[in-house]
């Protein structure tokens, strides 16, 4: 098998094993309830509500009263229009945008994330194609879709130019894209993966840097995942989405507190003020959503 091949089997793998639940740990389905812990069934509907609490929490500032993340897509302009996910997880992305009207189709590399959004879909009673594809690979016909996004996903994946590349081919004349898109040059890249692990924890003298950001900069609980590759913002105008035009990125930071408190304690629960740290937030937080239009 071809290394790429089994980098790409080993990342399938390893998101099979721990899936995006949203709890302490991939592939955790307890969660703080009141006072206490408590544990979901993983496919269950409890289970997709508990996990749904907690992706919308850590993400309060995209959601407008219409809709969760109705602050960065724009439900009403592709109601009744072909819509594509890209990386469906666990697939609340991908319901919400079949509950606002949208012909939706979601795709992942891992199958416990197809199965668990079918289950999820069929729950709910959404509509919408669920299917187990690769990124790089996406088994539909230029031009086919009104919309692509892609949450979280396309950094863990090593040919991210050739599948941003795909997704233009996709996409219809004057169709958008909404991509998040790890930060490398945010503060928690800066100071928890190249200052603590990279330096004090002398882990540079076993790792280079794509190992470190894969083994700490998600899954670190699960000794690391196999692939993960933050970007800057120049790769992103330059490399990335240069076919499109229209780009913006705007910078996301929701992890800010629990950041500055892992750095010094209480820092961002209680000493901070609210505006220092929500402007820290926008000039180096963890995620870059990056938006942008094919050209007509």
């Amino acid at each position: 098998m071809p290394t790429k091949d089994k980098t790409k089997q080993s990342i399938q793998d390893w998101w099979a094993s721990n899936p995006m639940t949203y709890g302490s740990e991939h592939g955790d389905t307890s969660y703080l309830v009141g006072h206490g812990r408590q544990s979901f069934e993983l496919g269950s509907r409890d289970f997709f509500e508990q996990a749904d609490k907690v992706l919308l929490k850590w993400n309060r500032s995209l959601h407008n009263p219409q809709a969760a993340f109705g602050n960065i897509f724009d439900y009403s302009r592709f109601a009744g229009e072909r819509v594509l996910e890209v990386g469906c997880g666990m697939g609340f992305m991908a319901m919400n945008w079949a509950k606002q009207g949208a012909d939706i189709v979601a795709t992942d590399l891992n199958p416990v994330a197809v199965a668990q959004t079918k289950q999820r879909f069929t729950l709910f009673d959404v509509q919408g194609q669920i299917l187990q594809t690769d990124a790089e690979n996406l088994p539909f016909k230029n031009q086919s879709f009104s919309y692509i996004y892609s949450w979280g996903v396309l950094h863990h994946t090593p040919g991210i130019e050739s599948a941003i590349s795909g997704i233009y081919q996709l996409l219809e004349p004057g169709g958008g894209i909404g991509l998040m898109l790890y930060n490398r040059s945010s503060l928690r890249a800066k100071y928890l993966l190249d200052y603590v692990e990279k330096y004090v924890h002398m882990e540079n003298a076993f790792l280079n840097d794509l190992e470190l950001h894969s083994r700490y900069g998600d899954g670190a609980a699960a000794e690391g995942n196999n692939y993960t590759w933050p970007v800057t913002q120049k790769e992103v105008r330059t490399q990335l989405m240069s076919l499109f035009t229209n780009v913006h990125i705007k910078i996301l930071g929701s992890e800010m507190t629990n950041l500055l408190d892992s750095m010094v304690p209480g820092l961002g629960t209680y000493l901070m003020p609210s505006a220092m740290k929500n402007a820290l937030a926008r000039r180096w937080g963890w995620s870059l959503w990056i938006t942008g239009e094919k050209r007509k």
